[in-house]
C-alpha cells in the first residue's frame, strides 16, 4: 500500500475533469466546484442531477485523452474498468494528477474523508486500507466539531488580518493570535456568540499592546 503524503490543493479557477456520467461523478463534480474549480464533465449520458448542474461544461462524447489538455487535475467514475484504467495511464503520461475513484491502485492521489465546518477542514485518511474506518472516524468528528467552528475560523481570520495590519511586533502578534485561539474562547462563541467573543478578543489586543509598551 502507497505511503502518501498530505497536501491541501488550491485548485481555485483550475481546468479539473470528471470523466463519468452519474451520482458518484456528480458528487465529485459538487466538491471539485466548491473549491472553486473550473470542472469540465466528460461522458456520453448524464445523470439528472449532472444535466441541471449550473457552472460546469458538459462534454457528451465518449472519453478521449484529448479531453484532458489544460488540465490540473482528473477523475475518472466511469462504470467501465477499460475506460478508467486509459484515463489513468493517459493523465499519468501527461502529469496531471489523477484519482480513480475506489481504486488506490489507479491513483496519483486520494480524496480523504473530511469534516468541512467553514473554513476548518479536518481530513481523515486510511492510505486506501480501510474506506469504512475512515467514514466512521469522520462521523464521530461530526458530532464533536459543530457549525460553531464555522463562525470561530471566520472570526479568528478577521482578526487575524486586523493584526497583520495593525501590529507590527512579529512576538505580540504571534502571542495575541495564539491566544485568541484557544478553546476558551471557542467557549465564549458556543455560550455567547461571536459578538461578544470579538468584543473579549479586542479587550485582549488592547491589553497585550498596551503591556507591551
Amino acid at each position: 500500500m502507497a505511503k502518501y503524503y498530505p497536501i491541501f490543493l488550491n485548485i481555485q479557477d483550475k481546468k479539473c475533469v470528471v470523466v463519468g456520467g452519474g451520482n458518484v461523478a456528480w458528487r465529485k463534480v459538487c466538491s471539485l466546484k466548491e473549491a472553486g474549480a473550473k470542472v469540465v464533465v466528460v461522458s456520453p449520458d448524464f445523470c439528472p442531477e449532472l444535466e441541471k448542474e449550473a457552472g460546469i461544461e458538459r462534454i457528451q462524447q465518449k472519453y478521449d485523452a484529448g479531453h484532458l489538455k489544460g488540465a490540473s487535475l482528473v477523475v475518472a467514475s466511469t462504470d467501465d474498468g477499460e475506460v478508467n484504467k486509459k484515463v489513468y495511464y493517459d493523465a499519468i503520461e501527461s502529469g496531471i494528477l489523477v484519482n480513480v475513484v475506489d481504486k488506490p491502485e489507479f491513483c496519483s492521489f486520494i480524496v480523504p474523508a473530511s469534516v468541512m465546518r467553514g473554513d476548518l477542514c479536518i481530513s481523515i485518511s486510511t492510505g486506501g486500507a480501510s474506506p469504512a474506518l475512515a467514514r466512521n472516524i469522520r462521523e464521530y468528528l461530526e458530532r464533536q466539531f459543530g457549525e460553531e467552528y464555522d463562525e470561530f475560523t471566520k472570526l479568528l481570520s478577521e482578526m487575524r488580518r486586523k493584526m497583520l495590519s495593525e501590529i507590527k511586533d512579529e512576538l505580540v502578534r504571534r502571542d495575541i493570535l495564539q491566544r485568541i485561539a484557544g478553546l476558551d474562547m471557542l467557549e465564549v462563541v458556543k455560550k455567547k456568540g461571536v459578538l461578544e467573543a470579538k468584543k473579549r478578543i479586542l479587550e485582549i489586543v488592547s491589553e497585550k499592546i498596551s503591556s507591551s509598551k
